[in-house]
């Protein structure tokens, strides 16, 4: 059939589709939805489906077969749209989302990757969980490779933490202790679903820099975590959303292994220019270049270190190029972060002061396992 209930999926419908339906099937909480295989099918079955789901709004992702698998996350390299209402929005996304591997974006990926090639995808609909804060959570800590879980956390819908758009509150729970030590982020805008469609606010002041997760919470999100780790046969990364204090769970695919980066020899012997969130681990050298938008991107030579206010999947190519990467937003768990120790490339994100701190073409040195530029070139 080309369009099927999430809950009859399984991975020949897409890694993301399957492994949903494995956690929705042993009742874990999934957003109801339903995977469509042609986008070019007559769209009575699609309306019918559609119809079936009580949401307001859906989201509408990919579930390629290569994608949220134990050696590439493609994380966010393939599309999604959130927000679509209608039939006619969701045809429309649907065909956008189909078709997504065959961009140029998602093919230098697993070219670099040395990935198995495909041009189009399955396509998953589910509920939008109009969340009220939400975020990504690992089951390993991508830092230590202890089992300690990390979550990473923010208002509104998920995407500000998993683009990397928000510096977000960070949960670090012990798997021995259960000790939980948190680092408040500065959270300065929030995307929400509104009647208008798709909107990011600036915060309330007051909540930018309170924690969004309260320790309750944390503890469900810890338990979920380990549940679909034991499910799911290893580490997991997570994508969630709590509205109205129910926890919801978005995604789930294995921790990638990251890529072999840069080896650390010693410690600096300068002090820091700046410092942020080590997130993918090794040391490189080269010339600081500054990009600010897409407008830039041919700036940027083989071997630079590319600072930039923050990245969203269109900057990924630049990652091929790049000999580390240090950006003004984001978590450990963004996709940037994410794709970062893929490449093995070492990263720092959430460094706030980057593009005011530092000019292009200063030789400088990004320690992505301590989170700190420093001046010069270092072994």
């Amino acid at each position: 059939m080309n369009v099927i209930p999430l809950t009859h999926a399984d991975h020949t419908r897409g890694n993301k589709a399957g492994t949903l339906a494995t956690l929705l099937r042993a009742g874990l909480p999934v957003p109801d939805g339903f995977v469509v295989t042609d986008p070019a099918l007559d769209p009575a079955p699609i309306a019918e489906h559609l119809h079936r789901l009580r949401g307001r709004a859906v989201a509408v992702r990919s579930s390629g077969l290569t994608e949220d698998s134990a050696t590439a996350s493609h994380a966010g390299q393939l599309s999604t749209v959130l927000g679509a209402r209608g039939l006619d929005e969701v045809l429309t996304a649907l065909r956008h989302c189909a078709t997504s591997p065959d961009t140029d974006r998602a093919r230098g990926y697993r070219t670099h990757l040395n990935l198995d090639h495909e041009t189009t995808a399955p396509v998953l609909v589910q509920e939008l969980v109009e969340a009220d804060h939400a975020g990504v959570l690992f089951t390993r800590d991508p830092r230590t490779g202890t089992d300690s879980t990390v979550i990473n956390a923010s208002w509104g819908l998920g995407e500000s933490v998993v683009s990397g758009a928000v510096v977000p509150d960070e949960f670090v729970v012990s798997a021995e202790t259960g000790a939980i030590h948190v680092t408040v982020g500065t959270k300065q805008t929030r995307l929400d679903l509104q009647e208008q469609g798709l909107r990011r606010t600036p915060v309330a002041e007051p909540d930018r820099n309170r924690r969004c997760v309260t320790p309750d919470q944390v503890r469900r999100l810890v338990t979920l975590g380990r549940r679909c780790a034991d499910l799911l046969g290893g580490p997991q990364d997570l994508e969630w959303a709590i509205r109205d204090d129910r926890i919801w769970l978005l995604q789930a695919r294995p921790i990638t292994t990251p890529g072999t980066s840069a080896a650390t020899t010693g410690p600096a012997d300068a002090p820091p220019l700046i410092t942020g969130v080590p997130s993918s681990p090794g040391r490189a050298s080269g010339p600081a270049r500054l990009l600010h938008s897409v407008d830039d991107f041919a700036r940027l030579q083989r071997g630079d270190i590319l600072v930039c206010r923050t990245t969203d999947p269109a900057w990924t190519p630049l990652f091929r190029l790049a000999a580390a990467v240090v950006t003004e937003t984001g978590g450990i768990l963004s996709h940037a972060s994410i794709v970062a120790r893929e490449f093995g490339i070492p990263a720092i994100v959430g460094a706030g002061t980057a593009m005011t701190r530092l000019s292009d073409d200063t030789p400088i040195t990004v320690d992505g396992t301590v989170g700190t530029v420093t001046r010069g070139h270092r072994r």
